[in-house]
C-alpha cells in the first residue's frame, strides 16, 4: 500500500519509489483524496530529502531532524518552521480531521534516516530479519495509515496490509539492484549472499553469475509469497479503495513477472512497467478472490 510513486491508476502503474503509493487516483474514495495526497507528499518529500541531490550525510540527517520537528509541532497544534508549508499545512488539517497516528509518520522518518546512515557508512544488512525490520518502518506505516483513513483496524487486516507493503518494498529493492549497488546501497543481506555464495563482483553490470541469479530468484519467490498472503485484504475492502488496492497488488506481482522474465538478472537491467502492462493488471485484479 505504498510504496510507495506517483499513481496507481491505469495511466501510471506502480514502478518506483513511492509510486506504489495510491496517490489520490480516480479509484480512491473522493472524500479521502486530500488526506491521501497529504500523507503521500509528507512521505515523498522526506524520502527525497534523504536521497536526492548532493548534500552530505550530515546535512541530510540535519534536514530530516528539522522536518521531524515540524511534524512534532503540527501534531502539538503549534506553528511549523515554514520551510515546507506545502507539506505541513495540508497535513495539519488531516491530523485534525482524521486523528492520524503520528508515530506511523515518524516511523517513515526513522527509516529514511537509517538509509542515510547505512549508505554513508557502507553498512550492510546482516540478515533478512534486519531487513524486514527496516520494512516495518519504511513501508508498513503507509498501509496502516491508509487503513486508518478507511476506518479499518482489525488484526487480520493490519497483518495483511503489512504483508502487502513489505512485499512492495522488497520488490522495489530487487528491481533496483542495478541502480542501488553502484550507489553503495545494499539491501541484499550478508547472510543471504553468503548462503548462495554471492560475492560483490557477482552483482556488477557485466556479471552472468548463476549464484546471483539463484539469490534474486529466491528473494523474488519470497516476495511473491508475501504479496499473495496479504492479497485477500484487497477483496475485503469495499468499493473504490478495494479496487485501488487490487491494482497495487497486481502491479507488484507484475513487476515480479518482469524480474523473472530477465532471468532475475536485475543487477544488469532494471525492469519497468509500462502502459502495456495495464490490461494484464486489470484482468488479474478483476479475478482476484478473497480466499
Amino acid at each position: 500500500m505504498t510504496t510507495p510513486p506517483a499513481n496507481t491508476h491505469t495511466a501510471s502503474p506502480p514502478v518506483d519509489h513511492y509510486e506504489n503509493f495510491p496517490v489520490a487516483s480516480w479509484l480512491c474514495p473522493p472524500h479521502l483524496r486530500p488526506a491521501i495526497a497529504a500523507i503521500y507528499h509528507f512521505a515523498r518529500t522526506s524520502d527525497d530529502l534523504a536521497d536526492e541531490g548532493d548534500a552530505s550525510a550530515e546535512a541530510r540527517l540535519d534536514t530530516l531532524a528539522r522536518y521531524r520537528s515540524d511534524l512534532v509541532a503540527i501534531a502539538s497544534d503549534q506553528a511549523h518552521s515554514g520551510q515546507w508549508p506545502e507539506v505541513f499545512d495540508p497535513l495539519r488539517k488531516v491530523l485534525r480531521t482524521f486523528s492520524l497516528p503520528v508515530p506511523l509518520l515518524a516511523d517513515l522518518l526513522d527509516a529514511f534516516a537509517q538509509d542515510v546512515r547505512y549508505t554513508a557508512g557502507q553498512r550492510r544488512y546482516r540478515d533478512d530479519a534486519e531487513l524486514l525490520d527496516y520494512c516495518t518502518r519504511s513501508a508498513n506505516p503507509v498501509g496502516r495509515l491508509l487503513l486508518h483513513l478507511y476506518g479499518i483496524s482489525d488484526d487480520l487486516s493490519l497483518k495483511q496490509s503489512d504483508q502487502i507493503c513489505t512485499a512492495l518494498q522488497l520488490i522495489n529493492f530487487w528491481q533496483d539492484i542495478s541502480t542501488d549497488v553502484p550507489r553503495g546501497r545494499w539491501y541484499l543481506s550478508q547472510q543471504a549472499m553468503a548462503a548462495h555464495g554471492v560475492l560483490d563482483a557477482d552483482l556488477q553490470p557485466g556479471s552472468h553469475s548463476e549464484h546471483a541469479t539463484r539469490l534474486i530468484a529466491a528473494y523474488a519467490k519470497s516476495a511473491r509469497a508475501l504479496m499473495k498472503a496479504g492479497a485477500p485484504l484487497a477483496c475485503r475492502i469495499p468499493g473504490r479503495a478495494g479496487w485501488e488496492l487490487r491494482l497495487v497488488v497486481q502491479g507488484g506481482l507484475r513487476m515480479l513477472d518482469k524480474i523473472e522474465a530477465l532471468r532475475f538478472a536485475t543487477w544488469r537491467t532494471r525492469p519497468k512497467l509500462t502502459a502495456w502492462n495495464v490490461p494484464v493488471m486489470l484482468w488479474r485484479a478483476l479475478w482476484m478472490r478473497q480466499g
